[in-house]
């Protein structure tokens, strides 16, 4: 699906991106971090070695002109080098060579630890920072937009460090050097025409990389869009091939790709006249040179050594000018990749723990919901005033047609987000006052369909406590009734339950997340719609392993299927965000008001349906 991109990213239009200054503020830190002397070692160390090899870069040519001269017998006996033979002067110059590229990859050696570490550091700071930020962020965003961000950041910060440090810093260094010595050894005009050819070609590279830079950003667009409709495509293969849609999805598909073919050729082609006339502007520069060298050496003010080591001084110049459009447009587009990762970096985390926020200490486990208000946007208020009360050690369940609050209860609860008004509290305890480390610890969650990570049965039940051993995860297995199931399998508990689960039926995922859940073996449960996607014999037996897990425990059910709920210790009734009436599954019954309406009804639809 994806191509290796040569294209300047565009910045997500929902994710904030930092300007390039302050990007380049914040990578510095990594480059020389407070108490962390190996890295500032090695880091002037790698400027050292390339000091080194642009110094004996620069010299090179010198050992050329002398080899040249001395076998031309074309320059006086005195001259630097000539006192020694044209083998010797030959073999001086192979290992000036051979330094430079020496002491360039000892640079690169030196400074690759320290690269990577800014990598490994940054990318585990954006991926921690994704995890912290809230359930609203993430419900809004594509995950593959997310992942694209982090590896296009990852990758921008290892190309600035090395082209940024390595490349540009260094063409400076040799261009200046250059420049210098042509003014020292051949005359002001030399460096004129070097210092002239340098500016328009500088100029020219750039003017058109920007140019060609609107291309590729609208080629990054399509790759984008292509990407986006192909993961989207395969996440949902299932619902592809009942609808028969693959076709349709891959003419999607197709569309899109065809957008990413058109900017491609624009690319193709603009960069082929970049290229011309790079060549055309660096060539015209080098024959020019070329041309006043021949002079004198007609005139007898140069020897051909000198024409030599001005043609050698051309060419050396002339290839990393070549990479110059690729290095510029390259560092453009690790500014904007790194501005959306550290835009990414500095979006705020919704719900935070307090400046010095408490562990919440759990006596009985009872939960209070207080005159709870709360709105996901402020003009659709969803809880109107609820409160509801879970007292330790029992099952309380929630009930009422869909968009009544159910499901936002069981989130408050979790501090996926914070109410607008009133407090959720844990035995005494606002949750907004306790850190939410020890808030998620005491509270188990069996939602409606359990998502497992692509790994084995036992990774994925051990996910509840992972410091478990082996006997405590079969005994969780046990419990959740899924234990005899596991052992059936050919790898048994090695058993890998592929992408999301899908290898699993949904009743053996249920059991999967229960076990999780029974291991993890914490005071609060909150069960939501743990069974109404399954068939009844299922959730029957799926019923009995949850109301064995409930046991001593508090319970909070968030149900579809009233019969499910019958035999809890309180039935709470949501209807437009507030509680319409509460009490014993007998109690609303003999009330004969909207759960009798509801039980009635569902009733008959089951009737009907048996």
């Amino acid at each position: 699906m994806r191509r290796p991109s040569d294209s300047l990213t565009s910045a997500d239009s929902d994710t904030p991106s930092t300007s390039g200054w302050v990007t380049l503020r914040r990578v510095a830190p990594y480059l020389w971090p407070k108490g962390e002397t190996w890295v500032k070692r090695r880091v002037v160390l790698a400027l050292v070695m390339l000091v080194f090899a642009k110094v004996i870069s620069v010299s090179t040519p010198f050992f050329y002109k002398a080899a040249v001269d001395k076998l031309a017998g074309d320059a006086p006996s005195g001259a630097a080098l000539m006192g020694y033979a044209a083998v010797g002067l030959v073999l001086a110059y192979g290992l000036a060579r051979l330094g430079a590229v020496a002491f360039g990859e000892l640079r690169d050696a030196i400074f690759v630890r320290v690269g990577q570490r800014a990598l490994r550091k940054l990318a585990l700071e954006t991926f921690t920072h994704i995890h912290r930020l809230s359930m609203r962020y993430h419900i809004t965003r594509k995950t593959g937009g997310l992942s694209r961000i982090i590896e296009r950041g990852v990758k921008g910060v290892d190309f600035l460090l090395r082209f940024m440090l390595f490349s540009i810093g260094p063409l400076i260094i040799e261009l200046t050097m250059v420049a210098a010595l042509f003014a020292v050894l051949f005359g002001w005009q030399y460096m004129a025409v070097v210092v002239v050819t340098i500016a328009i070609y500088v100029t020219f590279t750039f003017k058109v990389t920007e140019w060609r830079v609107a291309i590729r950003r609208k080629m990054n667009d399509q790759d984008t869009d292509a990407n986006q409709k192909a993961i989207d495509s395969l996440l949902n293969f299932e619902t592809v091939r009942y609808f028969g849609a693959a076709g349709r999805e891959a003419a999607r598909y197709d569309r899109a790709m065809e957008g990413y073919e058109v900017a491609a050729v624009k690319t193709g082609q603009s960069l082929a006249f970049l290229n011309a006339g790079q060549a055309f502007i660096i060539t015209s520069g080098l024959v020019i040179v070329m041309v006043m060298a021949a002079q004198g050496v007609e005139a007898g003010l140069l020897t051909v050594g000198d024409f030599v080591m001005v043609n050698a001084y051309m060419i050396q110049i002339t290839m990393p000018l070549n990479f110059l459009g690729t290095v510029y447009r390259e560092i453009r587009q690790a500014l904007v990749d790194m501005g959306q990762m550290f835009g990414l970096l500095s979006q705020p985390a919704e719900i935070t723990d307090k400046p010095g926020a408490s562990m919440l200490r759990v006596k009985g486990g009872a939960v209070r919901f207080e005159d709870v208000r709360f709105a996901y946007d402020a003009e659709r208020p969803i809880l109107k005033g609820v409160t509801i009360d879970v007292p330790a050690g029992q099952t309380i369940a929630l009930v009422g047609p869909s968009g009544s609050g159910k499901s936002t209860v069981g989130r408050l609860l979790f501090r996926f987000y914070d109410v607008t008004g009133g407090a959720v509290k844990i035995d005494g305890q606002d949750i907004r006052d306790i850190t939410q480390d020890s808030l998620h610890a005491a509270i188990g969650v069996v939602p409606q369909d359990t998502v497992l990570f692509n790994d084995t049965i036992f990774y994925n039940i051990a996910y509840g406590r992972p410091e478990a051993t082996r006997d405590e995860v079969e005994a969780a297995a046990k419990a959740a009734k899924i234990h005899d199931f596991i052992l059936s399998l050919p790898d048994g508990y090695a058993t890998t339950v592929g992408e999301r689960g899908l290898k699993l039926s949904g009743g053996e995922k249920q059991r999967v997340g229960i076990a999780r859940t029974l291991l993890k073996n914490p005071p609060i449960l909150l069960l939501d719609e743990a069974t109404s996607a399954l068939d009844t014999q299922t959730e029957a037996d799926i019923q009995a392993s949850l109301r064995e897990m409930g046991q001593g425990r508090t319970v909070i059910t968030i149900a579809h299927r009233l019969s499910t709920i019958a035999d809890a210790d309180c039935i709470v009734v949501l209807e437009a965000g507030e509680v319409v009436e509460q009490g014993t599954h007998d109690v609303l019954l003999a009330r004969g008001g909207r759960y009798a309406a509801m039980w009635a009804r569902q009733a008959a639809e089951e009737a009907e349906a048996a």
